[in-house]
């Protein structure tokens, strides 16, 4: 068994196990907090604490990878700045759910994204530099939003709670979404990684991504659809059909993801954003796809 795929199948298990973890230690908290915070009357708890927790742990080391990334191009965002940023972002979403602060809400996310590229520049002059100031406040920016916004939206499937014109819940966010979402995902990855080793003959964008193939990506797709169909049963108002349209959907817009990121590796002429993780690379590589495809996923469960 070659190398990186002997680490894929040691460190993938038990990254999967600590995901699990703290998704059940949010959904704990949420159940133990639960006649502790009412939402238009109804008791809803604490929600997104674990998921609060893992984007906060790995959005810092994303910023300094995806900075290594940017620097190739002469692109040096402020990486305390960015990650600081970043994780505001995150914590704004998680805020949302809270009643007092929802008046607030579009207020405090406008002046964090103004703060941060201010701060930018302040940064910029206290060095007493005026050379690369823009290359410094769109890299901070970019950087903030690349990561801190995408993970908003991932944060906000978890504590988001709609009341209907009859105060009826008409959405109500769940750690199992949460999980739907980033296994269909990596789903299509596994789909597309052995469907292509067995299969593929036909290169996807051989300038970008050499390894991937039509047929590998065909492969992810429809696994993508098979697993998201599985989760129908614990998601409201989701049945089968829209499950299997939902996981191919998700699973295609996360390979977009990860062209993309792919895109900005080759600019840096690396092959990985990072070491951290033995066979899959630094942290930016494993959550690129499900960053990208959180916005999508919470159109279709508003949708729902």
């Amino acid at each position: 068994m070659e190398k990186a795929l002997k680490n894929r199948l040691t460190y993938g298990p038990m990254m999967l196990a600590a995901l699990f973890l703290l998704l059940w230690l949010d959904n704990a908290i949420q159940r133990w907090t639960l006649n502790r915070v009412v939402d238009s009357g109804h008791p809803v708890g604490i929600a997104g604490v674990g998921l609060l927790v893992l984007l906060l742990l790995i959005l810092p080391i994303a910023t300094v990878e995806l900075a290594a990334l940017f620097a190739a191009e002469k692109v040096r965002p402020y990486r305390v700045l960015a990650g600081a940023g970043a994780a505001s972002l995150v914590i704004h979403a998680f805020c949302t759910q809270f009643d007092f602060f929802k008046p607030y809400a579009t207020s405090v996310l406008a002046f964090i994204i103004v703060a941060v590229m201010l701060l930018a520049a302040l940064m910029r002059a206290l060095d007493k530099q005026t050379q690369e100031a823009i290359h410094h406040m769109a890299g901070t920016v970019l950087a903030m939003m690349y990561l801190g916004g995408l993970a908003w939206f991932l944060m906000s499937i978890r504590v988001k709670v709609a009341i209907g014109h009859h105060g009826e819940i008409k959405f109500h966010g769940t750690t199992m979404q949460i999980l739907m979402m980033l296994v269909v995902v990596k789903s299509t990855d596994i789909g597309a990684f052995f469907g292509g080793r067995a299969m593929g003959r036909r290169k996807l964008i051989p300038w970008l991504s050499p390894g991937k193939t039509w047929e590998g990506l065909a492969c992810g797709l429809l696994f993508a659809g098979a697993v998201a169909m599985c989760f129908a049963p614990a998601i409201p108002k989701m049945n089968i059909f829209q499950a299997a349209l939902f996981g191919i959907l998700i699973g295609g817009i996360g390979q977009v993801g990860d062209l993309l990121e792919s895109m900005m590796k080759r600019d840096a002429e690396v092959k990985d954003s990072g070491t951290l993780v033995p066979g899959f690379g630094g942290v930016l590589d494993i959550i690129d796809s499900p960053l990208l495809a959180a916005p999508f996923a919470y159109l279709v469960f508003s949708l729902l």
